[in-house]
């Protein structure tokens, strides 16, 4: 049939009418099938507030907001900025100096408002400006010397490319700026008064929003560097080396929180990674831990320059680094036009060196034989020698840290609670928002001392160990002393691997069998001893690995149950990752690493409750599991859950995320578990595979595994309850856990018994949040137990902090735990003291309380559940 036949649609216009109905029919009514309304769930309201425990006064990070203007409106303005010819602006940066002349040239037509700019496309002021829509033209002088987009020369007359800069329009050249200011939106400040009696709406979001606007152009007039609600200033007293070229730099988080207290400061200490400012050529010798510039790796040392920003001697102007010159200074050309009286002279071929050296005189130590930074642009190179490029300060290092610098990082940026106090105060001085026109103008001051809480401290849960003796707990922390696991594995069929630790491994392997015995463990001969051939000593760390790996192979009559791998440094050792991927996730063989410097009957013992919770024992249990007395889960057959989500580091954008759950099995038993992992797209952090239908009578989904598992091991009962707890996720996706998430593990359910409705408990576990919590007059951390669901937690929402663990380390960092959905009908103190008992468990399941599921990442990128180094 012709194509040009049919229409729009795709239906044929040769086709013919349908026929007439005959009068004698009634057509037939099509029944539609009734709609499924889907239910919404939004998370429910606080039940009330605990009791139990130990009273104790605390005091948090939180400074008392008053709100005095709740009767005016915020105005929303939508801003453009354009160059001269009419092009828009694209570059960020350059908004904030536009808008603050906008301010100073023209405050008589803004009717002398101040406003609040987001620094890209939005603006807000208290009232409404004289006009919906304002049009200004300014003029910025000291554009092309403070950021130079880098495509003009080197400064000066007669310097590579200088009449490159009649030809070009480009960003930054142009001085003279259109701007134009449009209405968009009116947001009334009564939200703020709302949401703070727990009644949340778009228009209070939106109110919060501009509040935190407000912290960020503060922090901007200050010169700081702005990461969302963190601001960094650049001070070298804030700077820690951390190894690599890289910087931890303090800075503070700001933020306004909504408390059931009413409107509060959320102010912490952060840290965020930069470059190293200063000369190029030093920042690469870090980078690459070499001696000097001329052991630099070129190529890889252009990956990582490109887009920084440097300023250049002896013009200091700032240019943003586009590549490197194919050829070294003293050989790189460029055509250089000549100054004469009558006018041009003839161009002429110079090097980059030799114009610097003999035409502009300055002297060059150490570039003749290295590549030039190029600022320009591919077709139009502008090169600089590299000891005349330093690099600006506050850039942000966004790839991933090694474990070296990771460690460096925690070591140098830990604070004991009483320092951290003393910062804190400080920052709101320094910080001085009471000063700040656009908070005075909303009526906002701010309270300059620490909120006083009351926390309560619960008594730790009782443990048991084997021959049901005690397992006590003092302070947070207990050890195995004299007692026996509860379930001891035994270790057989396994190898040791050495990786060129020194150490005496025969004396290693005697003093682990006796600690075993001690602890009930069986510790059979290994099978042998692998020694590293000493030729790969040196070589890269998966080369190791795998030259280890086809040794075990080539020599063991089957695969081992288990390999205990000794590695030469302790926390930075690069053999660790590649080594338990190739274990782990290639071949499916329990490992345990060590690096055996103190080796002693306390390290031993530690190493071997990891390696009795890996081979499926168990090291202690709950006390209310053996005598089942746990409130509400003993009672009926109940599944525990945690679930989380990690990611590939930042720029590793292909890397899938891994989806991980861990389940309660043996009902009444709490204390074992096991887990599901899956992998999917990246970044998603919606798990999308609780529930796969495959056909009609398959589910390949996570949970459908789980719920037989805890079916099959817990005598054939399916669960009436299912409490999940959800770690890793913001509160801006608390909706979607309740709505995907939550429906996913119900449709599971329902494929495998239509008429099966357990009772659901969504708890999220935050760790990544900004409130901390201090003891008055005491340089202590928080004790081990402690409770608050009160004055910070949030007006309506159930919510509540808990420190089950003591900070030996820094200032302890609670958890923030929000009760999304309880069908259950837990009392507030059954719930929390069961989320305290959990904390207990950590070898079993490390907290989806404290962190992730008790897994190994499936990509080897790195451990997720129980740190494997002791």
């Amino acid at each position: 049939m012709d194509p040009s036949e049919h229409d729009g649609n795709g239906a044929s216009e040769a086709l013919p009418p349908p026929p007439p109905v005959p009068p004698n029919v009634t057509p037939i009514k099509v029944v539609t099938e009734p709609e499924v309304k889907k239910v919404f769930r939004a998370p429910m309201a606080r039940r009330g507030f605990g009791t139990r425990g130990n009273k104790v006064p605390i005091l948090t990070n939180h400074f008392k907001v008053n709100v005095n203007n709740v009767d005016g409106h915020f105005f929303h303005y939508s801003v453009a900025l354009f160059y001269e010819d009419g092009r828009p602006v694209d570059g960020k940066g350059v908004g904030r100096k536009v808008l603050d002349r906008v301010r100073d040239t023209y405050d008589s037509e803004l009717a002398g408002k101040e406003f609040a700019y987001d620094g890209e496309k939005s603006l807000f002021t208290v009232g409404s400006l004289p006009r919906n829509k304002l049009e200004f033209t300014v003029v910025l002088e000291d554009v092309t010397s403070s950021r130079n987009n880098g495509n003009s020369s080197p400064g000066g007359k007669g310097s590579p490319n200088e009449s490159d800069k009649k030809r070009l329009r480009r960003p930054y050249q142009s001085k003279t700026f259109k701007v134009e200011i449009s209405f968009a939106a009116k947001i009334p400040m009564q939200a703020i008064a709302n949401a703070l009696r727990g009644q949340e709406s778009e228009n209070s979001m939106e109110a919060f929003r501009v509040l935190d606007i407000i912290l960020r152009q503060h922090a901007a007039k200050q010169g700081c560097l702005l990461v969302r609600q963190s601001f960094f200033h650049n001070d070298p007293k804030n700077f820690a080396d951390v190894g690599g070229g890289v910087l931890g730099c303090r800075g503070f988080h700001s933020s306004f929180r909504t408390t059931q207290s009413g409107l509060s400061l959320n102010i912490d200490v952060s840290t965020t990674m930069i470059i190293q400012p200063g000369p190029v050529a030093d920042f690469l010798c870090a980078n690459q831990n070499v001696r000097d510039p001329f052991s630099v790796d070129w190529a890889k040392a252009k990956r990582t320059l490109k887009n920084l920003r440097i300023t250049t001697t002896p013009t200091n102007q700032e240019f943003k680094i586009t590549g490197l010159s194919e050829k070294p200074c003293r050989e790189q050309l460029f055509t250089l036009k000549q100054k004469s009286k009558d006018g041009d002279g003839e161009p002429i071929e110079v090097t980059v060196y030799d114009y610097f050296v003999k035409h502009r005189n300055i002297d060059l130590r150490y570039s003749a034989d290295l590549p030039c930074i190029n600022v320009g642009k591919p077709k139009r190179p502008t090169y600089f020698p590299v000891e005349l490029c330093s690099l600006v300060s506050l850039q942000r290092y966004t790839k991933a840290l090694s474990t070296f610098q990771r460690s460096s990082l925690v070591e140098k940026s830990r604070q004991k609670p009483q320092e951290r106090m003393s910062v804190l105060s400080n920052a709101l001085k320094i910080n001085n928002y009471d000063a700040e026109p656009m908070l005075r103008s909303c009526g906002i001051s701010i309270n300059a001392n620490f909120t006083q809480v009351e926390g309560r401290v619960l008594p730790p849960p009782k443990l048991k160990v084997a021959n049901g003796d005690d397992l006590f707990t003092r302070n947070g922390r207990w050890n195995f002393n004299n007692k026996k696991f509860v379930n001891a594995c035994k270790i057989e069929r396994w190898a040791v691997v050495n990786f060129s630790a020194r150490c005496d491994v025969r004396s290693l392997i005697r003093d682990l069998t006796k600690v075993g015995e001690s602890k009930g463990i069986t510790v059979e001969e290994p099978f042998d001893v692998f020694e590293e051939n000493q030729q790969f000593r040196r070589a890269p760390p998966m080369v190791r690995v795998d030259k280890m790996f086809e040794e075990v192979q080539s020599k063991l009559p089957g695969p081992p149950k288990f390999l205990l791998c000794l590695l030469p440094e302790r926390k930075n050792c690069d053999i660790y990752g590649p080594w338990k991927r190739k274990n782990l996730s290639d071949f499916g063989v329990v490992t345990q690493c060590l690096a055996p410097m103190r080796v002693n009957d306390q390290y031993l013992t530690n190493l071997l409750l990891k390696i009795n919770a890996k081979l499926g024992g168990l090291n202690s249990m709950l006390a209310g599991e053996i005598s089942p007395s746990i409130p509400v889960v003993s009672k009926s057959p109940t599944l525990i859950l945690g679930m989380d989500v990690s990611h590939g580091s930042p720029g590793q954008s292909d890397i899938p995320s891994i989806a991980a759950v861990v389940s309660s099995r043996q009902w009444p038993s709490i204390s074992r578990y096991r887990a599901c992992v899956r992998t999917q797209s990246p970044k998603v952090e919606m798990i999308d595979s609780l529930y796969k239908r495959v056909s009609d009578t398959e589910d390949d989904g996570i949970m459908r595994e789980l719920l037989v598992d805890f079916y099959v091991s817990s005598g054939k009962r399916k669960p009436d309850q299912i409490i999940i707890f959800r770690d890793g996720v913001s509160e801006s996706q608390f909706n979607q856990v309740l709505n995907i998430e939550l429906n996913q593990i119900i449709e599971s359910c329902k494929f495998l018994d239509e008429k099966w409705n357990p009772k659901f408990v969504v708890i999220v576990a935050q760790k990544n949040h900004h409130t901390k919590f201090f003891l008055p007059n005491s340089p202590d951390n928080v004790q081990p137990g402690t409770i608050i669901d009160n004055k910070v937690c949030h007006p309506r929402n159930y919510d509540f902090y808990l420190c089950a663990h003591a900070g030996m380390i820094g200032t302890t960092r609670p958890t923030h735990y929000h009760v999304l959905l309880d069908e259950v009908g837990f009392s507030p103190d059954d719930l929390q003291e069961l989320v305290h008992s959990l904390s207990y468990l950590s070898a079993q399941y490390h907290g989806y309380i404290r962190c992730c599921p008790n897994m190994l990442c499936p990509l080897g990128r790195h451990p997720v559940g129980p740190v494997d180094e002791v």
